[in-house]
């Protein structure tokens, strides 16, 4: 089936048939949908949000279901497009962490290391710098914490603060632009990638058209997008037989978001110790020399800290953390969030280390690895203390090149959170936190006995 299901064999002008006017319908609505998110919604609006999203959510399944065809998959493709072109020009609604980007950006535009001292200290200290004002630290959502923004993004923020000094709303623009390109990109190696893996070309809707990826991820400027796009590229590479080329791709990748390192376990075995060890070195290599124009022993100091403190301070729609918050709370009588952070982390690290070191390779040593790289994300957001609704894109991406489809659940439920905003001041509902992953995890366990995984 595809858009234009006239007779080909016809002179006669083609027709418009009812799938053709069903898709058009829904791709009007995800537009106008897309515009009135972006135009209208603000982040303490939950009913409005909710209604948007939910709406969005609907006709995005039902596209992904009855989509049939290259054709069809293509022009869903330009529509996925034509959905971030729109909200490139509209100032993220759901996040203020642009703020932060321009912050870094003008810093490094005055030729400052962004890690070098906390916004704060430039306001206190009166430091007169182009751009560094009263007005934009007001507006900053962590100015007594250091940035945690690798060189990547750094890198993309100095940019459009070079082209746009003096307007946020330009700068923001310019980033999105660049963001809109990444997308592009991911869109094309999706396409490569199922085509490699003999898998349906619609899956890659399930990335392209996804809500969470288009109003929350890219429409409030979060740039997993960069991760995620060097990500499939060190993937593509990889199932090319380029290692090399891969290494310095997910070296990309890490530089843009550090969670990446996650993956590189599930190379020891298929390429062996001596390329996967080299492959170790050229990633840690290219991080630390991307690193290297932002630091010294100060400033990696700092950005430990932030890192740290991520662990060991925030906490927001966790799993089991709150389950284990809960119960030191009765034990202790108060929150064991520094040993449990951390505790946590190292739990999951080693689970992701156990998966990669007891699975048996198939005779293609790439066909399941975008399934373990799927797992191991899945294991390091259920075990860690924040889960931000766009935490889950790399979920998404991955799992159109496998057959589970949690991510996609995860992702309309994970927007409930948004709930949080809608009180009087900031207070997490852990009703809708515990309803969320009930049903995920009672959908994760129907798929791991549907696959029969266990």
């Amino acid at each position: 089936m595809t858009l234009s299901r006239c007779d080909t064999h016809s002179v006669m002008p083609k027709s418009i048939g009812k799938y053709d006017i069903l898709m058009l319908v829904l791709s009007l609505s995800l537009i106008s949908l897309t515009m009135g998110f972006g135009l209208f919604i603000r982040q303490n609006d939950f009913a409005e949000l909710i209604f948007f999203y939910a709406f969005f959510f609907v006709v995005y399944l039902i596209i992904c279901r009855y989509t049939e065809g290259s054709r069809a998959v293509y022009i869903l493709l330009g529509l996925g497009v034509l959905l971030r072109l729109i909200l490139v020009f509209l100032m993220p609604n759901l996040s203020d962490d642009v703020y932060r980007f321009i912050w870094d950006g003008r810093l490094i535009i005055n030729g400052i290391s962004p890690f070098a001292e906390l916004p704060s200290h430039y306001i206190d200290q009166k430091i007169n710098l182009a751009g560094i004002d009263q007005d934009l630290f007001q507006r900053l959502n962590s100015p007594n914490y250091f940035t945690v923004y690798p060189p990547v993004p750094q890198g993309i923020f100095a940019l459009a603060n070079f082209v746009f000094p003096k307007s946020i709303w330009g700068c923001m623009v310019v980033m999105k632009f660049i963001l809109l390109l990444f997308e592009a990109g991911t869109f094309f190696l999706l396409l490569k990638l199922l085509k490699h893996f003999s898998l349906s070309q619609k899956n890659v809707l399930i990335y392209a058209l996804n809500p969470l990826i288009i109003l929350d991820t890219f429409g409030n400027l979060h740039f997993e997008i960069v991760m995620i796009f060097f990500v499939v590229f060190a993937l593509w590479l990889l199932v090319k037989r380029e290692w090399v080329s891969s290494a310095f791709a997910m070296s990309l990748a890490v530089a843009s978001k550090l969670l990446p390192l996650i993956f590189l376990p599930f190379l020891i075995k298929r390429l062996g110790w001596k390329k996967a060890l080299a492959y170790f070195l050229i990633v840690g290599g290219m991080v630390v020399l991307l690193f290297l124009p932002f630091f010294n022993l100060e400033t990696l100091k700092n950005f430990s800290n932030s890192l740290d403190l991520y662990f060991r301070r925030f906490e927001f729609n966790a799993s089991l953390y709150y389950l284990f918050r809960y119960i030191g709370l009765k034990i202790s009588g108060y929150n064991l969030i520094q040993v449990l952070g951390p505790a946590l982390a190292i739990v999951s690290g080693l689970w992701i280390l156990g998966l990669a070191f007891w699975e048996k390779i198939s005779a293609d040593r790439f066909a399941i690895l975008p399934e373990k790289w799927l797992f191991a994300m899945t294991i390091f957001l259920i075990f860690t203390t924040t889960i931000h609704p766009w935490y889950l894109s790399s979920l998404l991406v991955l799992c159109t090149l496998t057959r589970f489809r949690y991510p996609v659940l995860w992702s309309g439920l994970i927007m409930l959170t948004y709930i949080n905003y809608s009180y009087g001041t900031y207070y997490e509902n852990l009703w809708i936190v515990g309803a969320e992953y009930v049903v995920l995890l009672g959908f994760i366990g129907w798929e791991i006995k549907q696959y029969r995984l266990l």
